[in-house]
């Protein structure tokens, strides 16, 4: 019987035909792909003739073209529906891909063809979007290793497989703790949470097999608790629960794990010659060098200290007046901080909720893209991956432009968080490939689903990534979509939040469930006024996160992580009712792969440019002007990586920022109300 992977998809715009992929298809479509693309790169390595671009980077481009597609269904799948099989394929992979990616690398008479090429580079007459893949797939053997000869080769090899192999088992320790951690709630538990709440633990509960609802470690739901529960005992164990996650001792600890990947980065950095893994990961991103790095964090984390200090004394007041001895902790934050915003801003989330229904929100978030980019969205009938997932077909003037998948509701078998990914890129290489884009969020069911305000935001944040995917107009797929530097990946996210906040986008979508009313103008503006309330704490619990990332690698690796994390912590001046976003054990960003490792930073870098691109809107007086929409999808949008960054922002701003639109934007310059 064929593998239906392996086999041409004749289903409709090619999507992977999930109704007939079984776990068993996925092993031999990779070892399959892997073969040929290893075929395919010999052929090319060996090829007699002199090298020339279309001999050698063109065909290096669709080299891998199986495995892209194999590798696209199946990674999507380990990470949003997990499966023992899965989890099983994943820990044989990552040494076998990381294997071949070195045979690629490493192959003396491929790199000496690149080398050919990129000497006589300027007489090659290339296109402005060939010279910029030329420079990257060098600099990329160049970086993995191609110049690297002998003992220290095979060291490297044998170094990235190991770092392929540990980051997985990072990933799936993670996932094992957030899947099987759950505090069983009686109903008098419940007292004092809103109906949402209440709904979304006993829906948590039944999906457990319990006999009564549950708190999960769901940031959908144990943020919500946290944030309601009057039972200080329960917000305490559900919090240090979550705060754990990694850190529990037995098969699923990180601790060790974490170390031995930061002593791997260490020695990686070491045979390439850096004097540091932070100096060789920011060599290719916008900040360029650690201090930069660290300058713009200290500059941030200052006025954001200052701010979570102070309302620390407010709610510290807040909790004594409970009754609460001793001093503030960090599971009473969330509780005092949202009785707090009431009291100031009149808001309630329980309030807030009903207006954000997950339907509403996703028809909101494509109706600014028809506005801005004049795209449609027709939903699709059509096989997918697991029940909860949705399909849109998106054109524009009738043109088909991409497959967009929406994933949205939590489950054990998804890894937390939220992520944008294509099963498919973009490409116009022997003709025009359309991506097949996926968004994945952990949002609580419900019928309706209510989203709270944050997680609206999420949602357009990751559908701002699915823009930069589906609005991609390149030729080549190394450098479609989102492959570009990671301090800039998050700029379209980022910046399509932005839309969410605009008057006319909530008083349209955000409508009551019950009723149906629109947001009452009154709700809005307060929800508005509001949006910098407790940046403090968010701002504290996001850079010393980020600080801690950068300090990891950038020299020698702590030989105990945890003792390296707590001392930036202490050096910082950390409030003590605040802890990192993400502790060391379960830092996924950084430690499930190389991604963000040393680049946590990039969302504030990227923040700054968000917020002085959407204040191009602003000063235009039209959050939808079309002029800007044009600007912004033909020198960000559609570009992909085909240019440098900074190049790419100045060509639509005709600037780079400062931070000043980032502090103002979240009330840290002091002249906030």
């Amino acid at each position: 019987m064929t593998n239906p992977l392996l086999a041409p998809w004749t289903t409709p715009f090619e999507m992977p035909p999930f109704a007939h992929i079984s776990d068993a298809d996925f092993g031999p479509a990779m070892d399959a792909a892997i073969a040929e693309g290893r075929a395919a790169v010999a052929a090319i390595a060996e090829n007699t003739d002199p090298p020339t671009f279309a001999n050698t980077i063109d065909a290096l481009e669709t080299a891998d073209r199986l495995l892209d597609r194999v590798a696209g269904v199946f990674y999507n799948l380990a990470g949003a529906d997990s499966t023992p099989a899965r989890e099983a394929l994943q820990r044989d992979l990552a040494p076998k891909l990381s294997a071949y990616s070195s045979e690629i690398t490493n192959n003396d008479r491929l790199f000496a063809r690149i080398e050919t090429l990129w000497q006589q580079k300027d007489s090659l007459d290339l296109t402005q979007e060939q010279a910029r893949v030329l420079m990257l797939t060098r600099r990329g053997f160049v970086r993995s290793g191609a110049a690297l000869t002998g003992a220290a080769a095979d060291r490297l090899t044998e170094v990235k497989g190991r770092l392929a192999t540990l980051g997985t088992a990072f990933s799936q320790n993670l996932l094992a703790d957030e899947r099987d951690w759950f505090m069983d709630l009686s109903e008098d538990d419940l007292a004092g949470l809103p109906e949402f709440v209440k709904t979304a633990a006993r829906a948590a509960g039944s999906e457990r097999d319990r006999a009564g609802p549950v708190v999960t470690l769901n940031r959908s739901l144990i943020v919500p608790f946290l944030q309601f529960s009057p039972r200080r005992d329960l917000r305490e164990k559900a919090y240090e629960a979550w705060a754990a996650r990694g850190a529990n001792g037995g098969e699923t600890d990180n601790r060790a794990i974490a170390a031995e990947i930061l002593a791997l980065r260490e020695e990686r950095a070491s045979l390439l010659g850096y004097d540091s893994f932070a100096d060789y990961k920011l060599e290719t991103e916008m900040a360029g060098t650690p201090d930069k790095v660290r300058d713009l964090l200290m500059e941030v984390w200052h006025p954001a200290r200052t701010a979570a200090l102070a309302d620390a004394e407010h709610l510290a007041r807040m909790a004594i007046a409970d009754g609460v001895t001793g001093p503030l902790e960090p599971w009473d934050w969330r509780y005092y901080a949202e009785k707090r915003r009431l009291e100031l801003h009149d808001l309630d989330e329980a309030e807030l909720k009903p207006y954000f229904q997950l339907d509403r929100m996703i028809e909101a978030a494509f109706a600014t893209a028809t506005r801005l980019f004049g795209l449609s969205f027709k939903p699709l009938d059509m096989p997918v991956y697991h029940p909860d997932v949705r399909a849109w077909e998106v054109t524009r003037d009738g043109e088909h432009l991409a497959v967009f998948l929406g994933d949205y509701f939590a489950r054990p078998s998804k890894r937390s968080g939220a992520w944008c990914s294509a099963m498919r890129s973009q490409s116009n290489l022997d003709g025009a490939t359309r991506p097949i884009v996926v968004n994945v969020c952990n949002f609580a069911k419900g019928d309706p689903a209510l989203l709270s305000y944050d997680d609206a935001r999420t949602l357009f944040h990751e559908f701002g990534h699915a823009l930069h995917q589906m609005l991609s107009n390149v030729t080549y797929p190394s450098i479609s979509g989102t492959s570009v530097a990671r301090d800039f990946v998050e700029l379209p996210s980022q910046l399509y939040e932005h839309w969410l906040e605009v008057p006319e986008i909530l008083s349209e979508f955000a409508t009551h469930a019950d009723t149906g009313a629109a947001m009452p103008d009154a709700l809005r503006d307060r929800l508005l006024r509001a949006a910098t309330y407790d940046m403090g704490f968010a701002t504290v619990e996001y850079v010393a996160s980020a600080l801690v990332d950068l300090a990891f690698h950038d020299g020698p690796a702590p030989r105990d992580p945890m003792q390296k994390q707590a001392e930036v912590l202490e050096t910082i001046g950390m409030p003590r009712a605040i802890r990192m976003r993400h502790a060391t054990p379960h830092f996924a960003h950084v430690f499930s792969g190389d991604g963000y490792s040393s680049g946590y930073y990039s969302y504030m870098w990227s923040e700054v440019m968000d917020a002085d691109a959407f204040a191009a809107f602003e000063e235009a007086g039209d959050p939808f002007d079309a002029d800007l929409a044009q600007r912004l999808e033909a020198n960000i949008l559609s570009t992909g990586g085909s240019r440098d960054a900074a190049a790419l922002y100045t060509a639509f701003r005709g600037r780079l920022p400062g931070v000043e639109a980032l502090l103002k934007g979240r009330g840290l310059d002091g002249k906030a109300a």
